[in-house]
């Protein structure tokens, strides 16, 4: 059968626009302008002989026409979509997209430095990495991943907590070990960083993103266990962002008290040390969590093999490293 269709952009770019009913969002997706989604769609209305788009003021509005168009054309990118997967399947290299949610600090300073190496090995699949506060359990009153795995597209939860996802797969990939890290000015201050007795000179940095205390050690906890009750922890700077007091330790504004995986360029670089060898663990871990149903798809697959080992190969950098 010889199929008469409008060229295939065309047809792309009217789907988008359509579902986001926005040229702008519909640019954004296809990483074109404005301007040319305009184009497209213009050329394509004009070949088919309708409007499909009512343009209104601050608002886009689909025709009876463009509604009816819309379901058929949706399907049909997908049907293209599933068979270019499966050649990729077929051929042992595993395409699409992935959807990742992760908290802020794991994604920044864990995740996407070691992405290239990701991209080295796959790079049909098309990864979309959002940094949410709500993959902390607590945060914002959510406790599990909830509504936002059961979308349409696969998606992985990368979640800060206890693990306890009923009706997902979970999987520990680590649970940090806290330890105080400071700028190395500090160790040659007016008053010098030497022993642990010394923070009582010297300010605490505090990181409060995780709202329940259960889940992350505090610096009372450490005291304690450096066997330094008589420090009070009141006042020093508190922040919600780990990056903030991370930041806050590399300008020698005090000490902070920060999991060590999400420092470890720091310190191997010498931006940061560890003043004192006492590390408090976490009852609290970084957890893969997803559908079960999203288990056996070929770039949940790879992604998930090539997350645990760079697991397993960061947990052997450290010791190696001896922080």
């Amino acid at each position: 059968m010889a199929y008469r269709l409008p060229p295939l952009n065309a047809l792309r770019a009217f789907e988008a626009a359509a579902r986001h009913l926005s040229f702008k969002h519909a640019a954004e997706e296809l990483s074109v302008t404005p301007t040319a989604i305009s184009h497209q769609i213009r050329g394509l209305e004009e070949a088919l002989g309708v409007s499909l788009f009512r343009r209104l003021t601050r608002a886009l509005e689909l025709t009876p026409e463009g509604e009816a168009m819309l379901p058929k054309i949706t399907a049909g990118l997908d049907c293209f979509a599933a068979g270019v997967e499966r050649v990729r399947e077929m051929a042992g290299t595993p395409g699409g997209r992935l959807d990742v949610i992760a908290p802020p600090s794991f994604a920044s300073r864990w995740l996407v430095p070691r992405l290239h190496r990701f991209y080295a090995d796959h790079p049909a699949i098309e990864l979309h990495l959002a940094s949410a506060l709500r993959a902390i359990d607590g945060s914002a009153g959510r406790d599990g991943p909830g509504e936002d795995l059961r979308g349409e597209r696969p998606q992985l939860w990368i979640r800060f907590g206890a693990g306890r996802y009923p009706g997902f797969r979970t999987e520990l990939l680590f649970r940090p070990g806290y330890t105080p890290v400071c700028s190395p000015r500090l160790l040659r201050a007016r008053t010098p960083l030497k022993e642990a007795g010394d923070l009582r000179f010297h300010n605490l940095i505090h990181d409060d993103t995780i709202l329940d205390l259960r889940e992350r050690p505090s610096w009372g906890e450490w005291l304690k266990a450096a066997g330094l009750e008589d420090i009070g922890t009141r006042g020093g700077l508190h922040f919600t962002d780990p990056a903030l007091a991370i930041a806050a330790a590399m300008d020698g504004l005090g000490v902070a008290l920060v999991p060590k995986p999400m420092v470890s360029a720091e310190l191997a670089d010498g931006r940061l040390v560890t003043p004192f060898n006492v590390a408090l663990a976490s009852s609290a871990g970084y957890h893969l969590v997803m559908q079960h149903s999203a288990a056996e798809l070929p770039a949940v697959k790879v992604f998930r093999e090539w997350l645990l080992n760079e697991v397993h190969a960061d947990a052997i950098a450290m010791e190696g490293a001896g922080f």
